[in-house]
C-alpha cells in the first residue's frame, strides 16, 4: 500500500506472490481513501493491523480450501480479517449461524460456543473477503474502491499456481468472482449464500463440507476438521 515494499504488512509467502499488486496506483489511491475516511472520523473495520489477517493465518502454500465472502461485518468488534468469522465473545451473525447449522447437518458436529474460525484458517482454509474493509453501519461502503482487483489477483494466482484446491463459492457475487478458476484443476463448489435471505434456497443441504474433505482425500491431503475447540481452549494470538 506504500511505495516501500518493506512496509507492506503481508505474510511473507503472500508478499512474494501478490505483494507487487499493492504497489499499483489504484492501491495507493485506496490507501489514500482509507486515510481520508479515518481522518474524517469514520470508523473503518477491521482494525488496520487485522486487514490482512486471512493471509497471516493461511500462508500461500498452506491453502487447501478457499471460502469467499463479500465484505467484512460492519458492526463494532465483529470484523477481524477472516470472512464470516468473529472473535470469541462476539455473537455469531446470522450467516455464520447458518454455516454452523449446515456443518451440524452434514457431519453431526454440534454448534460451537463461539464464532471464531481461526482454527479452520490454520488448517489451510483461506477465509477471504472480496473487499477487505468496511465502514461502521454501512455494508458495502468500500466496494469499488480497489480491493476487488487485489482479491481477484489473489484468486487468479491461487488457481494458476496451485493444484487441487477446493473453492467454496456461496452466492452469485462469489460465483462471478470465481469464474477464473479452472474446474479441471480444482474442485469448485457452488451454492446460494448462507444469509437468512437465501440459505433455504440451497445452501442448507449443499454438502460442501463433506465434499471438500472427500476431494482433499482424493488429492492425498488431510481433511479439514470443521469442528471448533471450546472457547476457553481457543488460541487467538
Amino acid at each position: 500500500m506504500t511505495e516501500n515494499t518493506e512496509r507492506i504488512q503481508l505474510e511473507p509467502s503472500w508478499k512474494a506472490q501478490v505483494g507487487d499488486w499493492l504497489l499499483r496506483p489504484e492501491m495507493q489511491a485506496l490507501s489514500d481513501f482509507l486515510r481520508q475516511r479515518k481522518a474524517a472520523g469514520v470508523r473503518v473495520f477491521p482494525p488496520g493491523r487485522q486487514i490482512f489477517s486471512a493471509f497471516e493465518a493461511t500462508p500461500f502454500e498452506s491453502v487447501k480450501v478457499v471460502i469467499l465472502g463479500q465484505d467484512p461485518y460492519h458492526g463494532p468488534g465483529q470484523a477481524h480479517g477472516l470472512c464470516f468469522s468473529v472473535l470469541p465473545g462476539v455473537p455469531a451473525p446470522p450467516s455464520l449461524e447458518n454455516i454452523f447449522k449446515e456443518i451440524q447437518q452434514e457431519l453431526g458436529i454440534p454448534r460451537p460456543d463461539h464464532g471464531c474460525l481461526l482454527p479452520w484458517a490454520r488448517q489451510g482454509v483461506l477465509l477471504l473477503n472480496a473487499v477487505l474493509t468496511v465502514e461502521q453501519g454501512r455494508a458495502g461502503a468500500h466496494q469499488g474502491k480497489g480491493w476487488e482487483g487485489f482479491t481477484d489477483h489473489v484468486i487468479e494466482t491461487l488457481a494458476r499456481k496451485r493444484e487441487g484446491l477446493v473453492f467454496m463459492l456461496w452466492g452469485s457475487y462469489a460465483q462471478v468472482k470465481g469464474k477464473v478458476i479452472d474446474s479441471r484443476r480444482h474442485r469448485v463448489l457452488k451454492a446460494p449464500h448462507p444469509s437468512p435471505l437465501s440459505a433455504h434456497r440451497g445452501f442448507f443441504g449443499c454438502g460442501h463440507f463433506v465434499a471438500a474433505n472427500q476431494y482433499l482425500a482424493q488429492q492425498g491431503q488431510a481433511a479439514i476438521d470443521w469442528s471448533l475447540p471450546p472457547r476457553e481452549q481457543l488460541e487467538v494470538g
